[in-house]
This record gives C-alpha cells, sequence and structure tokens, in this order.
C-alpha cells in the first residue's frame, strides 16, 4: 500500500499555524513589533544607550515577521549568495535611509495605512515568484528596485511607530544608529535561519512540488495582515 505523502500534511498543517497565529495574535503584534513594555522604556529613557537600543532594534526584526516573510520570499528562488547579499543590501539600505531619516525628520504616516502596505509588500512578492506579472501583463518587475522600494516602506514604518512613542531627543542620533545596527544584526540572524531552511529544503524532492503551495500561502498572510491593518485603520477612533 503507498503511503500518504507526509510533507503535503505537514505543508498544509504549518500554513494552517502560521494563520491562526496570525488571527489569534494581539493587534499589537501586527502593528510592527513595539511592545508595551519597550514603548514605556522609550519614553522614559534619556541619553546615549547604545546596547538597550540596540537590543531592542535586534529584537524587532528577530519577532517581526512581516520584514522575515517578506525577506523569505525576495529569496525564495535566489540561489547564489552573491545575489542574496545583493537583495538584503538593498532592503537594508531602503530601511536605514526611512528610519534614521522618518525619525529625524519628524515624518509622520499613519502606523495602519504604512503596516497595511507592508503586508501587501509580501503579496506583490508571492505574485512575482508565481510568475503572475508575466501571465497577466507581459513583463517582469525590477526584483532589486521593488526590493529597494518596499525596504524604504518597511523602514517608515517602524519609524512611524517609534515617532508615535516620544522617543527622547537627548542622544536621538546614536541611539537611532545603534537601533539601526540592531536591526540589520537581528535581519542576519533571522535571514541565517531562513537561508538554512530553504537550503536544505532546495535539495529535496518536495521544494518542486510544493514552492506553489508555499508561495501561495506567503501570498494569503500578507492579504491577511494588510486586513488587519486595514480594519484597524478604520475602527480606530483616531481615524
Amino acid at each position: 500500500m503507498r503511503p500518504r505523502p507526509l510533507p503535503n500534511r505537514l505543508a498544509t498543517a504549518l500554513a494552517l499555524t502560521a494563520i491562526a497565529t496570525l488571527v489569534l495574535a494581539p493587534s499589537e503584534l501586527l502593528a510592527h513589533g513595539v511592545t508595551a513594555g519597550d514603548k514605556g522604556y522609550l519614553q522614559q529613557v534619556t541619553g546615549v544607550l547604545l546596547a538597550p537600543f540596540a537590543y531592542l532594534g535586534a529584537k524587532h526584526m528577530v519577532t517581526g515577521y512581516d520584514h522575515l516573510l517578506f525577506l523569505a520570499g525576495v529569496i525564495f528562488f535566489v540561489y547564489r549568495l552573491r545575489d542574496v547579499a545583493l537583495y538584503v543590501t538593498l532592503f537594508a539600505i531602503g530601511h536605514t535611509v526611512t528610519l534614521m531619516g522618518g525619525v529625524l525628520l519628524d515624518v509622520r504616516v499613519n502606523a495602519y495605512l504604512v503596516d497595511a502596505v507592508i503586508g501587501l509588500s509580501i503579496v506583490y512578492k508571492a505574485l512575482d515568484n508565481l510568475g503572475a506579472y508575466r501571465v497577466w501583463f507581459g513583463w517582469q518587475p525590477d526584483a532589486r528596485a521593488a526590493t529597494l522600494l518596499f525596504g524604504l516602506i518597511h523602514g517608515l514604518g517602524l519609524a512611524t511607530k517609534m515617532l508615535d512613542y516620544d522617543v527622547g531627543h537627548d542622544g536621538l542620533l546614536a541611539n537611532l544608529i545603534a537601533f539601526n545596527l540592531g536591526v540589520e544584526l537581528g535581519q542576519l540572524l533571522g535571514l541565517s535561519a531562513i537561508l538554512i531552511a530553504m537550503g536544505y529544503w532546495r535539495r529535496s524532492a518536495s521544494f518542486a512540488r510544493h514552492s506553489f503551495a508555499a508561495n501561495a500561502t506567503m501570498m494569503s498572510l500578507g492579504f491577511l495582515l494588510a486586513g488587519y491593518q486595514l480594519a484597524g485603520f478604520f475602527l480606530s477612533p483616531a481615524s
């Protein structure tokens, strides 16, 4: 008797688990990941505090699954480490520009709307991986330009959150640099885990069979994230 294919069942279970996690997660986790405890800390501290801000930056990236999900989509079909480094660098440049510039120049954008666009960036990349744009429009968008653009948007999301929390101006530049370095460190750690997992998966026969399902699941999660943020925008008393 032919055994039932375990990879199919495992992929389904993982997809359902991810969706259930998002559905049951508190709204604070869906909005660029600065917890209430971190909020209180950011509002109270003054002066140059490099280590704490670097820790908060790394924590944000490691727990910021919207960032990691987008990066997973970016490198999904990228096999050479040189190309991986290029895309990650472009994303980091965009992320850094709007994080630093947004906070220092006091650029305020509605956090719900920014995070909704971040969710849609995941949808965009999943559709790109599925070859949808070539089928629909007969052309393929520039992946490097898109990665830089969405890096700018991801950075703006965090900058908006930090502005909402009224971070002290004493030592702000140094603390922002430390925070951004922490973000890049957290990104490196998260990306390393993704690359290791992807490396093992790509060597298995299931990768070709399930890459479509994986990107379809990624697209669904992006829509779910965007939907949560749009719901928050329309239901929030402030909006």
